[in-house]
Order: C-alpha cells, then sequence, then structure tokens
C-alpha cells in the first residue's frame, strides 16, 4: 500500500481545496470599484469605452471555453501539479498590471488569467471529489458555494479599499494565491484512483464517460445558472429605477441581498439526505420564481431588496444540489472531465444572463416585467420538477441510484 493511500482527508485539506475557488471569484469582482479609474486613465485608447469594461469581463468569457478543457486535463495529467502550477502563473499573471502599462497588454494578461482561473477552480472542485465522499463530499461542495459568494462581497470592499492607491491598487490581491499555493502545497497529496465503487450497493464505475447523465445535469444547470446571476447583475439597475442613485447605497442593498446565498447553501445541507434531486429542484425553483415575482411587483426600492434575498436562497441550493449530482457516480478518471464540463455549464450561464434579460426586457416592456417573466419560467420548470419528483417520489432515493433520473 502507498504511503498517500494511508492518508485520510479532513477539514483541513477541504478548507484549502475550497479557497482557491475564491481566486475565481476575485478575478471579477475585485476590479470593480476600480472600473471608472481604468476609464479615465485610458479615455485617449480608441474604442475605451468598449475595451476596459473587457478587463473585468474577458476572464469570465475565457472560462466558457477552457473550464471542460481543464477536466480533460485533470483527468490526464493528475491533478495536484496542475493545480500546483496554475496557481503559481495565477500569482504572477494576476498582478502583472502593476508594471503594465498598455491597454493591450492588460486585456492579454486577463485572458491568461482567465484560462489559470478555468484550470484552479475546475482540478480544486474535483480534489474536493477524490478526497471526500457521499454526505461529506455533498457538505464541503454547498461550503463552496457559500464561500464563493460571501468572498464575493469581501473582495468588491477590499476592491474599493485599495481603490484609494488609484486603479493598479487592487491587483495587488492576486498575490494572494501564492499564500493558498503554498498550503496546498504543504498540506494535500495527489490522490490514487478508487479501486472499489463509490457506493458499496451501486453500479461499479462505467469504462466510459457518461455523456447522457452530464449532458443533462448541464442542459438544467446552463438554465439554473442563468437565473441565478439575474440578481447579482440586475438588481442594482432595479434599484436605480426605484430612485436609489447612491453608488454605495446600491453596493450596499446588492451585497445585502447576495448575502442569502450561502443561508441556501446552508438550507441545502439540512435538505439533501431527505429530499430527492428532483424535489430539491422544485423547491429551490419555486423560491427562486417567488422571488423574481416579487421583484418584478415591488412598489419600493425596501420590497425589491426583499424579494431578491428570497430569491437568493433558493440561488443558494440550487448550486450545491446540481454540482453534487453532477459529481456523483463518477468514477475518478472521469471525474475532472465531469467537473469541467458542469463548472463550464455555469459559466456560460453567467455570460448570458445580461442577454437573456436584456432580450426579454425587450419583449415585455421593461426590467420590472422581465423580472416576473423569468420568473414565470422558473415556475414553469419548478412543474416540470415537480412531475419528476412524483414519479420517483419524494423521499430520497437511495444513494446508489447515481444516473440522470432525479
Amino acid at each position: 500500500m502507498s504511503k498517500t493511500s494511508c492518508k485520510q482527508a479532513g477539514p483541513l485539506q477541504a478548507i484549502i481545496l475550497l479557497l482557491p475557488c475564491t481566486l475565481a471569484v476575485m478575478g471579477t469582482v475585485v476590479l470593480a470599484p476600480v472600473l471608472p479609474m481604468l476609464q479615465d486613465h485610458f479615455a485617449g485608447v480608441p474604442g475605451a469605452r468598449y475595451w476596459v469594461p473587457m478587463i473585468l469581463t474577458v476572464p469570465a468569457m475565457v472560462q466558457v471555453l477552457f473550464l471542460p478543457l481543464a477536466g480533460v486535463a485533470a483527468d490526464i495529467f493528475g491533478r495536484r501539479k496542475l493545480l500546483l502550477i496554475a496557481m503559481l502563473l495565477y500569482a504572477i499573471v494576476g498582478v502583472a498590471p502593476l508594471a503594465l502599462d498598455r491597454l493591450t497588454s492588460i486585456l492579454i494578461s486577463r485572458v491568461v488569467v482567465g484560462v489559470l482561473e478555468s484550470f484552479i477552480l475546475t482540478v480544486s472542485t474535483t480534489l474536493i471529489g477524490d478526497f471526500f465522499k457521499g454526505a461529506a463530499r455533498d457538505k464541503w461542495l454547498a461550503y463552496q458555494t457559500a464561500i464563493a459568494s460571501v468572498s464575493a462581497v469581501c473582495f468588491i470592499f477590499l476592491g474599493g479599499l485599495l481603490g484609494i492607491f488609484g486603479w493598479r491598487g487592487p491587483f495587488v490581491l492576486y498575490g494572494s494565491a501564492a499564500l493558498l499555493l503554498g498550503a496546498v502545497a504543504l498540506f494535500t497529496w495527489e490522490p490514487e484512483p478508487e479501486s472499489e465503487p463509490e457506493e458499496a450497493a451501486g453500479p461499479a464505475p462505467s469504462t466510459r464517460f457518461p455523456f447522457r447523465k452530464m449532458l443533462g445535469i448541464c442542459a438544467i444547470t446552463l438554465f439554473v445558472s442563468t437565473m441565478f446571476f439575474v440578481v447579482q447583475l440586475e438588481l442594482p439597475f432595479g434599484l436605480r429605477d426605484h430612485g436609489v442613485s447612491d453608488p454605495v447605497r446600491i453596493g450596499t442593498l446588492t451585497a445585502i441581498a447576495s448575502i442569502f446565498v450561502p443561508i441556501g447553501s446552508f438550507v441545502f445541507m439540512r435538505l439533501s439526505r431527505r429530499l430527492s434531486v428532483s424535489a430539491l429542484l422544485f423547491v429551490e425553483l419555486v423560491i427562486l420564481a417567488t422571488g423574481f415575482v416579487g421583484m418584478g411587483l415591488a412598489p419600493g426600492f425596501e420590497g425589491l431588496v426583499a424579494a431578491a434575498a428570497l430569491n437568493q436562497i433558493g440561488a443558494g441550493m440550487s448550486f450545491p444540489t446540481l454540482l453534487t449530482w453532477a459529481m456523483r457516480g463518477l468514477a475518478y478518471e472521469w471525474r475532472g472531465r465531469g467537473t469541467g464540463l458542469w463548472q463550464g455549464a455555469n459559466a456560460t450561464g453567467q455570460f448570458l444572463t445580461p442577454l437573456v434579460v436584456t432580450l426579454v426586457a425587450g419583449r415585455v416592456g421593461g426590467l420590472f416585467p422581465a423580472f416576473v417573466a423569468v420568473g414565470i419560467a422558473c415556475a414553469g420548470a419548478a412543474v416540470l420538477a415537480a412531475f419528476a419528483s412524483m414519479k420517483r417520489g419524494i423521499m430520497a432515493p437511495p444513494r446508489s441510484n447515481l444516473g440522470l433520473t432525479v
């Protein structure tokens, strides 16, 4: 028996592997407070009005392409070494704008950051799936959603604080990847392929990648992810339309609503062992739908924020539901591919959110009717989940039932 096979992962390894997901969050939100400074600094560059915002958004655009590829690489080349290399390069390339003066050079560095974020997010999540099984895995993956949401609020605050040193200030935070790199190097190890099925009563892992199962889960994830990011991206515009014009107040109210995402993740942990996936999705989609309709019909900004907070509870429940569903039953040799595909579907949903809301708003007559419309779409999806739940039974099926059935 090898030395690594005797090791048992615990909370320390889980926390160390959860923290890299914050690097992907930091890639975008930490620079949001200094976007006006960046716009002013590069005002003389042709097309700066369009190019400067891409400093924030281009990493997420790149992830759509590279997350699935990162999963394939994790299965072929191994997990830990790939994660260490990606984090090292992330720390170097992330702080590069401290010394770069050309907008083109900064944009190129941001493209590379997006590629590295793809590897960091996919491989760290895959390692959680390697190190933990069953309820422990579900718990730590739920914490990943909670930590990502809380870190977004913290990074927005830190980005604004470092903005007092100019537009370059927030880029210093990318160096924090070096600290996480040290923790990963010291306290984790390369996992070994599993010699037995994950569930003793279940079928042996397939010798072929379960495309049908993963495509079904990714299709549902794409829809839910598009709904998830509506509040983060559109609530500030809704607050403005309700007369809230102060940027600090808008940021504070948006943060208040977003903090309910981790609350939803904790609710998931309480319900996940008692309800089937379809029953969980039904509850989550009903909450999302109720929140969206409430946002669309709210008479003032107070009601808008309250409805958005309710919506975010459903959002916080939905992500761990889908991620843990995607991870169950994946053999070691396919786990990276499955994780990468799921993360890619999630990133695609984030990219599509503003396009979908803009399109719907144009068809129904404004942002608030659009909130109602997407709420109705969530309600329709909830009906489908209800039919699936009644077909399978509301209580959770045996954990050996790892197929696409919900």
